[in-house]
């Protein structure tokens, strides 16, 4: 069975990205070798949540969601403890 992911990543400049994939191995080899546009500027970043999913469609939408200003609050409070651990949060 193929699944699909959607991952957040922590960037150096304390920022989440929050991404989609089918393969999260290489997907996080990719950003982490600066091969991803939007954060090879952002590195060393660090793959802090990941879901996964069945259908492509769940993950999607699910990744869209996490990017509405909503998404990111409850996602905030999702991980709080590892936000904290890492000195985004107080």
């Amino acid at each position: 069975m193929k699944y699909c992911y959607v991952y957040i990543l922590l960037l150096s400049n304390k920022q989440l990205y929050t991404g989609f994939t089918e393969n999260l191995n290489s997907r996080v080899k990719d950003h982490t070798y600066g091969k991803v546009e939007s954060t090879k500027n952002r590195r060393p970043l660090e793959l802090i949540h990941a879901e996964r999913y069945y259908l492509e469609s769940d993950a999607r939408r699910r990744e869209r969601f996490l990017k509405t200003t909503e998404g990111k609050r409850l996602l905030h409070q999702q991980i709080r403890d590892v936000l904290r651990i890492k000195g985004v949060i107080e």
